[in-house]
């Protein structure tokens, strides 16, 4: 029957005569068989290369066809529950998935269901049957992916308050190369939203003509309208994600402008804008939940006075009206912390040597710096209020939950390591936000792991810079549907825990996984080859907890990247399974001492699926690797 098929789906390509290389690809395209064109090519070639010319016959296609698709490692499992090595019956199809796929709940539907989806031979899916060209389709479909399907909906309750999530968040998201010189773009906000980020920064700074403008200050970036940056929000704000989307300002303006941000937050957000408390009630207690702020907009800024004043102010025309706040009050990033490089300090060099020669400044008589605040920005701040961070000590005694702090990554890691408790603490009342060091003039990135695991919720990194850092963040956030906000687990949740990431104790739930890396498929052909080769290796790391940070590595197959087969069994022991990410990461061997990276996939322990299944591959920049996968068995108890 499969010839039989195979034939008629073919043969009208052949009517005119042989095909070429061109006909060759549009067949496998109309036959929606993802192939990698220099594998492709490669494939072609050898069997040109038997007779003279360029062009194949049907039978040549077969042969082209069954090289890149019929893969011996689907024959194998397919032979071992096929009852005549050609027919899968549903009830084997059912053995299958329960014994290999370790899918407990499946039953005759979901095998039905299976074969209607992928068989693609009319009168085998009649009889209920599967052949080996239905079990190919499913074996490479997302039902077989590694990653979890129930993971790719909204499973988690978002009924919780906002701080009981870890928030996909953005540093300087209107740069889109380094922090220095490079350009500012609106392209930088499109592509975060459009990724499920959640949390975007925006810097801004008084400007010609009244118009506010955002780039980073002091440095040579270049600069774009306020207006332009909120036009593009409101556009493409709840595209990916009906979650609310949180506008930290780094505000440096006049009042006059801060006037002009104001309105314009108004009249282009209109009511995506949230700019009272949610059914009006101020309820100070505890912070809404994302899903009582779906498709709001809500603004992080520096706010006068309490919510109760704005909201009396609101029935009051008081445009104009500015009022001073100390700067203990508030943190603007780059006066205080190391956002912005000391280099821009105004204070020249003379002041600086006056200052060391004379005596010891008098205590406590320092200049408190005011800055001021036009009542119109600050009153659209209603459960997002930026405050100054002192110390946990501090925050317990005085900070409301509607306020949040900024924390430079240095001063962060220093409490994750030594505060450990007290930092959880924190984070399990309070909304925290983690921003890269100034010094990282390229933008690089910090690892965002170490403050996932004491629980801040906003842990801002450079999506423009590709690297580990930023696939750690991308694969945490493909989780929950990738709507941007993931549940933290419970002991990051509750005010009593007494949960570290060094000392774990009684919260651990030990894990045991095993991956046997089978093979891979099309893999990216090393950049040195001038053909389809690579010798790839394969290297399996575990990020979370430091106790269960780990990373093994495979063998290197040699001048193979269309079927490597490796064979290969990894075992590892996580005891918090709950913060722990697994990254999958191709690499060609290029000598003893480099490798040059080939894909990667990153997704959380939590949301692997077990048996037999297939890794997709990213690219460095991100994308998709349509044709390019590995094959694996996972397990774990």
């Amino acid at each position: 029957t499969s010839h039989t098929w195979f034939w008629s789906v073919i043969q009208n390509d052949f009517k005119t005569g042989n095909i070429d290389l061109e006909g060759c690809m549009r067949l496998l395209e109309k036959m929606q068989i993802n192939f990698d064109e220099e594998h492709l090519k490669h494939v072609f070639k050898k069997t040109i290369d038997k007779h003279s010319g360029d062009i194949i016959s049907m039978d040549d296609f077969r042969a082209i066809y069954r090289a890149l698709v019929h893969r011996p490692e689907f024959q194998e499992l397919f032979k071992a529950y096929s009852t005549d090595g050609n027919i899968l019956p549903h009830g084997q199809l059912l053995k299958f998935l329960v014994k290999e796929q370790f899918q407990t709940e499946a039953n005759e539907t979901t095998a039905l269901e299976i074969i209607m989806k992928y068989e693609p031979i009319d009168e085998v899916r009649k009889k209920r049957e599967m052949s080996f060209e239905g079990f190919i389709r499913y074996m490479n479909s997302d039902e077989c992916s590694i990653f979890k399907s129930q993971h790719k909906t909204i499973y988690q309750d978002m009924n919780q308050p906002l701080c009981d999530y870890f928030i996909s968040s953005s540093h300087n998201t209107y740069l889109i190369a380094d922090q220095l010189m490079g350009p500012s773009h609106l392209w930088g906000y499109t592509s975060a939203l459009l990724k499920g980020c959640r949390c975007l920064e925006i810097d801004c700074w008084d400007g010609t003509n009244n118009e506010p403008i955002v780039y980073h200050g002091h440095t040579l970036t270049s600069k774009i309208p306020f207006r332009s940056v909120i036009h593009v929000i409101d556009k493409y704000a709840f595209m990916s994600s009906a979650y609310p989307v949180v506008l930290s300002l780094e505000n440096h303006c006049s009042p006059k402008q801060q006037e002009v941000m104001a309105d314009c937050l108004k009249t282009i957000l209109g009511d995506k804008l949230l700019s009272t408390p949610i059914g009006g009630e101020v309820d100070m207690t505890r912070l809404p939940s994302p899903e009582a702020l779906k498709f709001k907009v809500l603004i992080k800024n520096k706010k006068v006075g309490t919510l109760e004043q704005s909201l009396l102010r609101m029935e009051d025309d008081y445009l104009g009206e500015t009022e001073e706040v100390s700067d203990s009050d508030f943190q603007s990033e780059d006066e205080d912390t190391d956002d912005t490089l000391p280099l821009y300090r105004s204070r020249s060099p003379a002041k600086r040597k006056g200052d060391r020669r004379s005596s010891p400044p008098p205590q406590k008589k320092t200049k408190v710096k005011k800055a001021k605040i036009a009542l119109a920005l600050s009153d659209l701040v209603v459960y997002t209020k930026s405050q100054k961070f002192v110390s946990f000590e501090h925050s317990m005694q005085h900070q409301q939950c509607y306020e949040n702090n900024s924390i430079g990554e240095t001063q962060a890691r220093k409490l994750a390591r030594f505060s450990a408790k007290e930092f959880i603490s924190h984070t399990t009342r309070f909304i925290t936000r983690i921003y890269p060091k100034g010094t990282r003039m390229s933008s690089s990135n910090y690892n965002p792991q170490e403050f996932w695991n004491v629980g801040c919720q906003m842990v801002a990194l450079n999506f423009q810079t590709p690297g580990t850092q930023m696939e750690l963040q991308d694969g945490k956030f493909l989780d929950n549907g990738g709507c941007g906000y993931v549940l933290k687990p419970e002991f990051l949740r509750d005010r009593n825990t007494t949960f570290t990431p060094r000392n774990v104790g009684g919260y651990s739930k030990p894990m045991s996984l095993s991956i046997r890396l089978i093979s891979g498929h099309q893999l990216p052909p090393s950049s040195m080859s001038k053909s389809n080769k690579a010798d790839p290796m394969v290297q399996i790391e575990i990020y979370g907890v430091p106790e269960d940070q780990a990373r093994k590595k495979s063998s290197v197959i040699k001048s193979n990247a269309l079927c490597p087969k490796w064979n290969e069994t990894f075992s590892f022991n996580i005891q918090v399974p709950e913060l722990a990410m697994i990254r999958f990461c191709v690499e060609d061997e290029v000598s003893l001492v480099s490798n040059e990276f080939l894909g990667q996939y990153t997704l959380p322990v939590l949301s692997l699926n077990t048996g037999y299944r297939t890794i997709p591959l990213i690219s460095r920049e991100g994308i998709k690797l349509e044709s390019a996968s590995l094959f694996a068995h996972v397990w774990y108890y």
